[in-house]
């Protein structure tokens, strides 16, 4: 049974900074692409950031230049460096991910709150 879990959020001033990082377990597979999606209270779930096994990433354009996907194949890990943070990131993360190169089943972590406030 696949499973992923994320770790990393909090409580952060905006300005400041989290990392989060997502495990994912049960297959010796590769995972081909990793993600971060959030929802904020009220919003529909939106992408993040994705990264492909092969290193090619998408960022939402709300986070690029702040935030840094990345990812350790060999542990089917995957990461989200968030920097400069401001309230509206505020939301809780998902992590996603799918074994197959083209659209198939994907896999949830259970989320992670990320809370920027003074």
């Amino acid at each position: 049974q696949v499973q992923l879990v994320e770790s990393g959020g909090g409580l952060v001033q905006p300005g400041g900074s989290l990392r989060l990082s997502c495990a994912a377990s049960g297959s010796a597979r590769r995972m081909y692409v990793m993600g971060w999606y959030r929802q904020a209270p009220g919003k529909q779930r939106e992408l993040v950031a994705t990264m492909i096994s092969g290193g090619s990433t998408n960022y939402a354009d709300s986070v690029k230049g702040r935030f840094t996907i990345s990812r350790d194949n060999a542990k089917n890990t995957a990461y989200l460096q968030m920097n400069s943070l401001k309230p509206e990131d505020t939301a809780v993360y998902y992590c996603n991910g799918r074994f197959s190169s083209v659209p198939g089943p994907e896999y949830w972590g259970q989320g992670t709150q990320v809370t920027v406030s003074s």
